[in-house]
C-alpha cells in the first residue's frame, strides 16, 4: 500500500463535523451534476453509436489491437458511431478504426493518475472528461446500442457486467452483448454455467442467451446488425 493510499485510509476515519461535511459533499454533489450535464448535452444528438471496451495496456501489434480497429471500421460502414473510453489500448484502436471509416468516433475519457489521457482518434468534439466512473458509465449505456468487450481487466469486466445486469432487470432495453476471444473469455463463460447457473442457481439459462462470443470482425458486427434488423431498426445516418 502506497502513502496515498493510507492518506486516503486515515481521511476516511478522521473526525468531522457538520461544517466539514456539508461543504465537501455539497460541492461533489455539484461537481456530479455538471459531469452529467456535459455529458448528455454532448451525447444527446449522437445517432446510433456501438461501444467498445478492452484494456488500455494492449500495444498496438497485438492481434486485439488489430481486430477491435477493424470492428470499429467496419460498424461505421454499417452507420454506427463507435464510442471507447478515450485512452490508449483497445480504446485507441476502436476510435482509430472508427476515424478510417469516417464514422463518429466518441472518447469517454476517465482521469487516473496513470495509463490514462485521451487517444489522438476521436473527433474533438466528442471528447469528455470524467472524474467519477458512475457517471461515465451511464453515459456508456444511455447513448450505446451495442456492447462489444474486448480482452481487458478490472474495468471491462465492471462495464460489461453493469450492462448485463441491467439489461437482465429490464432496467435498460435489451440490447446485444458481444464478446470477442472465445478462448480469452472462456473460462469466465464456462464459470457462468457452472457455478453460478448449474451449482448456485444465481442466473437462469435465458441470461446467458444476453451475450455471445465470436472470434472475428465480420461475426462482431453481423451480430449487431442481425439484432437490430429483426426490428427493422437500422442507423439513419
Amino acid at each position: 500500500m502506497n502513502d496515498k493510499s493510507e492518506d486516503k485510509i486515515r481521511k476516511a476515519f478522521a473526525s468531522k463535523d457538520w461544517n466539514d461535511i456539508k461543504a465537501s459533499d455539497s460541492w461533489q454533489i455539484f461537481k456530479i451534476m455538471s459531469e452529467f450535464v456535459e455529458g448528455f448535452e454532448k451525447m444527446s444528438r449522437i445517432g446510433p453509436c456501438v461501444s467498445i471496451f478492452g484494456s488500455a495496456r494492449t500495444k498496438p501489434d497485438n492481434k486485439y489491437y488489430i481486430l477491435a480497429e477493424e470492428i470499429a471500421f467496419k460498424l461505421t460502414q454499417e452507420g454506427y458511431g463507435v464510442i471507447t473510453g478515450g485512452g490508449p489500448g483497445i480504446m485507441e484502436a476502436a476510435n482509430k478504426g472508427a476515424k478510417r471509416g469516417k464514422g463518429k468516433s466518441v472518447g469517454l475519457n476517465i482521469e487516473l493518475p496513470f495509463e490514462q489521457k485521451p487517444n489522438d482518434f476521436i473527433d474533438r468534439d466528442k471528447s469528455i472528461d470524467f472524474h467519477y466512473f458512475f457517471v461515465r458509465k451511464t453515459i456508456f449505456l444511455k447513448y450505446s446500442q451495442g456492447f462489444i468487450g474486448m480482452p481487458g481487466g478490472f474495468g471491462t469486466i465492471d462495464e460489461l457486467f453493469e450492462s448485463l445486469t441491467l439489461v437482465q432487470t429490464h432496467k435498460i432495453a435489451e440490447f446485444p452483448v458481444v464478446l470477442v476471444g472465445k478462448e480469452y473469455w472462456k473460462g469466465m463463460i464456462e464459470w457462468m454455467k457452472t457455478s453460478m447457473m448449474a451449482e448456485e442457481h444465481n442466473i437462469n439459462p435465458e441470461d446467458l442467451s444476453l451475450l455471445v462470443t465470436v472470434d472475428t470482425a465480420d461475426e462482431a458486427v453481423k451480430h449487431i446488425v442481425n439484432f437490430y434488423s429483426k426490428y427493422l431498426l437500422k442507423p439513419n445516418f
